[in-house]
């Protein structure tokens, strides 16, 4: 199978779908992979190292697109991308079509083979694609949360661990899965106080197990929740639906009633968010203010950390990407339940149901499409 490759072009987004270790895996196996020029110098990887491990070189995006069977990417296509996929060319990347009814439409229109890394899972029911990614993320947050409630970015001006005779920050985690966890080990590594909200009393037990007493777990309740936004310093949204639409935990009324100077962090702003006030930012610009309270909403967080995140990347995707490679699409996903839980798209039909749902969309099961 011929594999492409092209650079990614979203503002400030460095990360490469695959990294020459993974570029020399496919060659190994009889592939021919074709790199667009500069495409990892992001994570500090030139065209010669490409090269070096049998990639070929192209100048354009519109190259790699025209002449691959298979896209690997890292973030959804953007508009200019949407037009050079065509009918049966298989896309591997991250999509998050909840939340994004242009691209799906795009997606279906061009007749191609969308497959989501968000959405294929694994036998544990996790969500192995996106676990680096969120375990980035979650991580990000406290980093990019604590810069914020600094006074030159509109924040408090706390530091959030405090210092002798001064009260540390207070810290609520929405969510305790990967991103939460994550977070919440960051924030508590920085001395800050650290609550986890979540509905699952399983999660909360494993949180209580792993952290003892250093974090405070709470049940996820409107008033639970309502009651530990208003009084923290920084809020994490770290809330997740497999491949649909977050839902609204934190309404505008909450965000009001928080101290002016305060930051919300929304890791969850791909799949639409689960603040009412978050829009989607860029690291280009990646703040705004609403209420007086800070918003961090960029939507490829872990774009600003490129070569830990495309390693880490590389590292759950690669096997996904040999068997799609070695067996063909069909094949591969009719040999693994999980993978067929990735499809999103196929030849004009949408085949992931929360996608379906969110968009008023008709829902086509994935192994009726590729029948």
């Amino acid at each position: 199978m011929r594999i492409g490759v092209p650079k990614e072009i979203k503002v400030h987004e460095y990360r490469v779908g695959l990294v020459p270790a993974s570029v020399r895996e496919l060659v190994h196996n009889g592939h021919e992979v074709v790199v667009e020029q500069n495409a990892g110098v992001g994570v500090g990887f030139e065209d010669s190292d490409y090269q070096a491990v049998g990639a070929n070189i192209l100048l354009g995006a519109e190259d790699v697109f025209e002449t691959a069977e298979m896209i690997v990417k890292v973030k959804e296509p953007q508009s200019s991308e949407l037009s050079l996929l065509r009918p049966d060319q298989v896309l591997f990347t991250y999509l998050h079509l909840a939340a994004e009814p242009d691209q799906t439409e795009g997606l279906v229109n061009s007749g191609c083979i969308a497959i989501a890394y968000e959405t294929v899972t694994d036998d544990q029911g996790g969500l192995p694609l996106l676990a680096p990614m969120s375990e980035v993320a979650g991580r990000m947050s406290i980093q990019v949360g604590a810069a914020c409630l600094e006074n030159e970015k509109g924040g408090k001006g706390i530091l959030l661990g405090g210092v002798p005779g001064v009260p540390v920050a207070k810290v609520v985690v929405l969510g305790g899965g990967v991103v939460g966890t994550n977070a919440a080990r960051m924030a508590m590594g920085l001395e800050a106080s650290v609550t986890v909200i979540d509905k699952s009393l399983p999660r909360l037990n494993e949180l209580d197990m792993q952290f003892g007493a250093t974090l405070n777990t709470i049940y996820a309740t409107m008033e639970s929740v309502e009651q530990y936004v208003i009084h923290a310093d920084l809020v994490i949204g770290a809330v997740l639906i497999p491949g649909a639409a977050a839902p609204k935990l934190v309404t505008k009324d909450m965000i009001h009633k928080m101290q002016k100077g305060s930051v919300v962090v929304d890791v969850a702003i791909d799949q639409g968010g689960c603040f009412e006030t978050s829009r989607p930012t860029t690291h280009a610009d990646p703040t705004y203010l609403v209420d007086d309270v800070v918003h961090y909403c960029v939507t490829n967080m872990p774009g600003a950390v490129a070569r830990t995140s495309a390693r880490a990347l590389n590292n759950a995707t690669l096997p996904f990407v040999l068997d799609l490679a070695n067996k063909g699409y069909i094949q591969a996903l009719n040999d693994d339940p999980h993978l067929m839980n990735g499809l999103n798209i196929h030849k004009g039909d949408v085949t992931y149901e929360a996608v379906a749902k969110d968009l008023g969309l008709t829902f086509v099961a994935p192994a009726k499409a590729i029948s």
